[in-house]
C-alpha cells in the first residue's frame, strides 16, 4: 500500500522497528468531529505502540471555525495518548497539507494565497496544541507546496497526495520515531 501510514511502517523496518499493519481510523474527507465519531463508532479499546494524527485539512476545506478546531483538536490529541498507554513520546502530529497547491485547488475558483493561509492559521493552532502537549511535531506542509510544480506528488484525482508525496511525509517522520524509540 502506498498510503503514508504503510510507508512509514516499511520506512520504520528499514531502521530495525518492526511494527504490526496500521489500524486506520480516518476516511479520506473527514474532519475533526467526524473523526472523533469514528473513534467511538469503533469502539476501541487496546494500546497501540505508535499513533499518528494528521487531520483538520477538511475543517479548512469546508470553512469550519478554528475554534472548534482547536477543540477537537485537543480533545483527539488526549485520544491519542490514551491509544499510546498514556505515553506522549509514541505520539505523532503530522501538519496539514496545502491542497490549494494541486491541480484540483488551482482549479477549485477558490483564492489558492487564501487557501494556503487559512491551512497556516490551522496548523498554528495543531502545532500549539501539540508542542504544548509535549508530542513530537512534523511540518509537512511545505512538502505539500510542492505540488504545484510537480504533479507526480498527486494522484490522477488533481488532489490527493500520491504514493511518493507520502513517502516524503514517511522520511520527514521516522527520524522523531526512531528517537522517541530507541531511547
Amino acid at each position: 500500500m502506498e498510503s503514508f501510514p504503510y510507508q512509514l511502517t516499511v520506512s520504520l523496518s528499514k531502521q530495525a522497528l518492526n511494527l504490526s499493519a496500521p489500524k486506520i481510523i480516518a476516511t479520506t474527507g473527514w474532519t475533526t468531529g467526524e473523526l472523533i465519531a469514528g473513534i467511538k463508532a469503533e469502539n476501541l479499546n487496546r494500546k497501540y505502540d505508535l499513533v499518528t494524527l494528521l487531520i483538520g485539512v477538511n475543517n479548512q476545506y469546508r470553512g469550519n471555525s478554528i475554534a472548534i478546531y482547536r477543540n477537537e483538536f485537543k480533545e483527539l490529541l488526549k485520544t491519542a495518548v490514551g491509544f499510546a498507554g498514556g505515553n506522549t513520546a509514541h505520539v505523532f502530529v503530522v501538519s496539514i497539507p496545502d491542497w490549494g497547491s494541486t491541480a484540483y485547488g488551482a482549479q477549485s475558483g477558490r483564492d489558492v494565497k487564501a487557501i494556503a493561509r487559512e491551512i497556516d492559521a490551522f496548523n498554528t493552532v495543531n502545532r500549539e496544541e501539540t508542542l504544548q502537549a509535549g508530542i513530537s511535531y512534523t511540518d509537512i506542509t511545505p512538502g505539500s507546496r510542492k505540488a504545484s510544480a510537480d504533479a507526480s506528488l498527486i494522484t490522477t484525482d488533481g488532489l490527493h497526495p500520491s504514493g511518493k508525496m507520502y513517502k516524503e511525509w514517511a522520511e520527514a517522520l521516522s527520524p522523531s520515531v526512531i528517537k522517541a524509540f530507541k531511547n
